[in-house]
């Protein structure tokens, strides 16, 4: 694979077989950044999980410490229109919101939040929210009966994590322009929240790998803090 001056400078930084502390790595990878904008830093974690098992899909959400900063565009589908807006939806509404999906292909928005009582008319057009990633569900915080609640955590950086088929987690903690300590905080954050959904019914090392790295930038293998990989 061609790697360009810019990262093959940046590699440089890096020792290949060293596991960084999330502290070094956090410092780290702000020198590692290869782009002139405002990279985002990624976050990609291996585990040793059956996906085939219900109690191995491993599934959450918190709020990180200072945003991943991504700001996202909230529709939120209830009847508290004026809850919703004062938490800080950028859309509000009910059943005409979802008739605005459907008669104009309107996806202007990255997330819908809704209370319970609008699921049923939701349901009506999950073959056309499911295949985007826009489904709410009460698993993703996304389906509340606080609206206010589930608004503002999106707002303040609400992230959900989820293992893939592969048993892989990948998730944006933050941007290069971030300084170190709050890069190491979200790190953090994340770290320990994958660290306490490991099932039960694991055997051997749950965490096989992890690595942080920016936009096209190399990445910087990590340990959480010591505990065993």
């Amino acid at each position: 694979m061609f790697r360009g001056k810019k990262y093959k400078k940046a590699a440089e930084l890096i020792k290949a077989d060293k596991l960084y502390s999330l502290n070094e790595a956090s410092a780290l990878v702000k020198k590692t950044s290869v782009t002139k904008f405002d990279s985002t830093i990624d976050l990609s974690v291996k585990l040793n999980v059956d996906t085939k098992l219900a109690d191995q899909m491993i599934r959450g959400t918190l709020v990180l410490p200072h945003g991943n900063g991504k700001t996202k565009k909230v529709l939120a589908i209830t009847n508290k229109v004026d809850d919703a807006k004062a938490a800080g939806a950028d859309f509000a509404g009910g059943k005409e919101m979802i008739e605005k999906i459907t008669k104009e292909n309107w996806f202007g928005f990255d997330v819908i939040v809704a209370t319970p009582d609008m699921m049923g008319e939701i349901g009506k057009i999950g073959r056309i929210l499911g295949p985007k990633g826009l489904m709410p569900n009460p698993k993703s915080g996304t389906v509340s009966p606080d609206i206010k609640k589930a608004v503002k955590e999106i707002k303040a950086g609400k992230v959900e994590y989820r293992v893939d088929k592969d048993g892989n987690i990948n998730l944006s903690i933050g941007r290069v322009s971030f300084d170190e300590k709050k890069i190491a905080e979200n790190l953090q954050a994340i770290c320990d929240a994958i660290v306490r959904s490991k099932p039960l019914s694991v055997k051997g090392h749950y965490i096989t790998n992890a690595v942080i790295h920016t936009t096209m930038g190399p990445s910087i293998h990590i340990t959480f803090d010591g505990r065993e990989l």
